[in-house]
C-alpha cells in the first residue's frame, strides 16, 4: 500500500517536472546518468528534429562529432557531483548546426534513482556575433584578408612548424606600383575598389596553404610554406606580377597598376618575424629601385653594406622586439627671448651592457635593412604623444620636429602614419615639423612635390635639414612648400671668427627672410655664436648652449622650472 502511494507520488512529481519543462522556453531534457534521453520538451523536439521521437536515444548522437567529448564530460561531471556542469556544443538540426549552451544537473528521481536535467539555450546569435567580432579583430575590413595581427600569428606558427619539421618557408612583401596616382587622381572609393579586386586576384595565385594579408594601404604580405628555393619563389612571384599587369575595370575606369615583390626565406634570411618582414621589405624596395614589376629575393651580401657589423644588426632586430629604442628631446629656443618653442625628437638606442649606441651607427643600418620604416613610424607617433604631455606642463603650445629618412619618404603609407600620429596625439598640423634633406627632394622631384603638397594641406610644416650641405640648386625653395631652413652646424661652429662662415650664414638668413622662411641654427655651443645669430635675424636656436638632448622626465623638470621662473632660460 505504501509502495503504491509512493509510486504515485513519484509519478506525479515527474509529471509536474515534465509540465514545467514544457512551459520552459528552452530545450529541456531528462536524461539517464549515461546520457540517454528519458524525456524531451516540445521545444527540444522542435529544435532538433520535429516529428521524430527523441526518447530512448543518446543525447550526444545529436551533437556534432567534434563536440561529443565535451558533452560526455559535462554529463559525467554532473552525475558525480551535486553541482551543475555547463558547456557550449553544436546540435545537429534539420538546417544548420545550432550553438547550444547546455547546463546539466543531477537530481533524485526516486529512492536510489538518479536522473539528469539538461537545459539547452540557443546561443547561435551570440556565437555569430562573437565570431564576427573575432573576424573583425583579425581581418582587414576592406579586403577580408588577414590583417597584421593574424599575419604575425601565422608567421610565428610557420616558424614553430619549420623548427619541428626542418622545412623552411618564405615571407613575401609586395605593394602596388602606381596605386598612389590612382588614389590621388580618382579618389579613395576607386582606390578601395581597386584594392579589393587586387586582393582577390593575388589570393587566386596562391595555394590553399599560403596566407595573404593586407598590412596597410596598398601593402600586402604572403607567407608561403615550403617555398624556399629562388626558383619556387620566382614562379609564384611571376604569377602575382602577371595577374596584376592585367587591366582593372573599376567604376567605369580602365586602370593599370603593377606590383613589386621582395622575399625572405626562413631561416636563411632571418630567424624571427621582425627580421623576415624587414628583409622582405628591403628586397621589395630593391625590386622597385631596379625597374619595378620584379620579384627580388633577399641577399645578405648584396643588400647589406660591408661595413655593417652583423652582430650589431642582429642585436638591433632584438632591440626592436625588446623595446630598447627611446627618444631624447633637444630644446629649440627663440634666439632673443630664449623661451623654449619646441623640441627635436632624437632616436637613441640603449643597448644593454654597452650604453647608448650612436645614431650614426644604427640609423644607416636601419635604412639599409628596412627597419627604419618600423622605427620611424614608432618615433613619429611617440614624439607627437609626448609633446602633448610637455604642453600640459608648459601650459602653452609647443611643436615637435621629427626627421624623415629617404626610405620613409618613399613609403606609400607615410601619409597614413603621419595622420595616425596626429589623430592619436591630438596635435594640429602646425605643431608638427618634418625634417627632410635636400637629397630627398631632388632624387624624385615629382613624388616629393606630391607628398609635400599633401603634407602641407594638413598644415604640417616642412624643414630642410642640414641646409647647404646637399644639392647646390636652390630651385626647390621656389618649387616645394618649404617652411623652415635648418642651418647646418658645419657653418655655425667657427662663428663669428670665420669670414667664410659669416658670409654663408648672412646669405642664408637673408635668403630666408626674403622668402618668408623660418630659420633654425643647429649646433650652437657658445654665447658668441648665439649673439651673432640673434643679431643677424636667425629666429630659432638649437644646440648644447641652449639645451642638450634630454629624456622626457628631464624635459618636464625643465618646463616646470621655466613655469616657476619665466626669466629662467633653457641653458640655465
Amino acid at each position: 500500500m505504501f509502495s503504491t502511494r509512493q509510486d504515485r507520488t513519484e509519478t506525479t512529481a515527474k509529471t509536474q517536472l515534465d509540465s514545467l519543462m514544457e512551459a520552459a522556453g528552452d530545450a529541456v531534457f531528462r536524461l539517464s546518468v549515461h546520457g540517454t534521453i528519458i524525456y524531451a520538451s516540445r521545444r527540444a523536439t522542435e529544435l532538433i528534429c520535429p516529428g521524430e521521437k527523441l526518447v530512448g536515444q543518446v543525447l550526444n548522437a545529436f551533437v556534432l562529432a567534434v563536440d561529443r567529448p565535451a558533452i560526455d564530460a559535462v554529463i559525467a561531471q554532473a552525475a558525480g557531483s551535486s553541482q551543475p556542469s555547463k558547456t557550449n556544443v553544436r546540435i545537429k538540426t534539420l538546417g544548420n548546426a545550432l550553438w547550444i549552451e547546455l547546463q546539466v544537473m543531477a537530481y533524485e528521481a526516486g529512492p536510489g534513482e538518479q536522473e539528469l536535467l539538461a537545459v539547452g539555450r540557443d546561443i547561435s546569435g551570440q556565437q555569430a556575433t562573437e565570431e564576427r567580432l573575432r573576424h573583425m579583430a583579425t581581418h582587414d575590413a576592406l579586403t577580408g584578408l588577414p590583417n597584421r595581427s593574424l599575419l604575425s600569428d601565422r608567421i610565428r606558427m610557420a616558424i614553430a612548424q619549420s623548427r619541428r619539421t626542418g622545412r623552411g618557408f618564405s615571407v613575401v612583401a609586395l605593394d602596388l606600383d602606381g596605386f598612389k596616382k590612382v588614389n590621388d587622381a580618382l579618389g579613395h572609393p576607386v582606390g578601395d575598389a581597386l584594392l579589393r579586386v587586387a586582393a582577390m586576384r593575388l589570393s587566386e595565385t596562391l595555394r590553399d596553404v599560403d596566407t595573404l594579408a593586407r598590412v596597410g594601404g596598398d601593402e600586402f604580405v604572403a607567407v608561403l610554406p615550403g617555398a624556399v628555393s629562388e626558383a619556387e619563389i620566382q614562379i609564384i612571384g611571376r604569377r602575382m606580377i602577371s595577374t596584376m599587369q592585367l587591366p582593372f575595370e573599376i567604376q567605369g575606369h580602365t586602370l593599370y597598376v603593377g606590383t613589386s615583390i621582395g622575399a625572405a626565406v626562413f631561416p636563411e634570411h632571418g630567424d624571427s618575424e621582425v627580421k623576415l618582414l624587414a628583409h622582405a621589405d628591403t628586397a621589395m624596395y630593391r625590386a622597385k629601385e631596379t625597374g619595378k614589376a620584379r620579384c627580388v629575393v633577399y641577399n645578405h651580401e648584396k643588400f647589406t653594406q660591408p661595413e655593417h657589423d652583423v652582430s650589431m644588426e642582429a642585436a638591433m632586430f632584438q632591440a626592436v622586439r625588446d623595446g630598447e629604442f627611446l627618444l631624447h628631446y633637444q630644446p629649440i629656443v627663440d634666439a632673443r627671448s630664449r623661451q623654449i618653442m619646441g623640441f627635436e625628437a632624437l632616436m637613441r638606442w640603449s643597448r644593454p651592457g654597452q650604453g647608448l649606441v650612436s645614431p650614426a651607427q644604427f640609423i644607416p643600418m636601419a635604412e639599409s635593412n628596412g627597419l627604419i620604416n618600423l622605427l620611424g613610424a614608432w618615433a613619429l607617433k611617440a614624439a607627437c604623444v609626448q609633446i602633448r604631455r610637455f604642453e600640459e606642463v608648459a601650459r602653452r603650445p609647443l611643436y615637435v620636429s621629427v626627421n624623415v629618412s629617404p626610405r620613409q619618404f618613399r613609403n606609400d603609407q607615410f601619409l597614413d602614419i603621419m595622420d595616425e600620429a596626429m589623430q592619436l596625439s591630438g596635435l594640429s598640423g602646425e605643431q608638427l615639423l618634418l625634417e627632410i634633406t635636400e637629397g630627398i627632394l631632388m632624387s624624385d622631384p615629382e613624388h616629393a612635390e606630391a607628398l609635400l603638397t599633401a603634407m602641407t594641406s594638413r598644415n604640417v610644416r616642412i624643414a630642410i635639414d642640414d641646409f647647404g650641405t646637399g644639392y647646390s640648386s636652390l630651385a626647390y625653395l621656389k618649387r616645394f612648400p618649404i617652411a623652415t631652413l635648418k642651418i647646418d652646424r658645419a657653418f655655425i661652429k667657427d662663428l663669428p671668427s670665420s669670414v667664410k662662415d659669416v658670409a654663408i650664414c648672412n646669405v642664408v638668413l637673408s635668403l630666408a627672410s626674403h622668402l618668408n622662411l623660418n630659420t633654425v641654427a643647429e649646433g650652437v655651443e657658445n654665447q658668441e655664436q648665439l649673439d651673432f645669430l640673434a643679431a643677424h635675424g636667425c629666429g630659432l636656436i638649437q644646440g648644447y648652449h641652449t639645451g642638450r638632448p634630454l629624456v622626457p622626465d628631464e624635459i618636464i623638470a625643465l618646463l616646470k622650472a621655466e613655469q616657476a621662473s619665466p626669466a629662467l632660460t633653457a641653458a640655465q
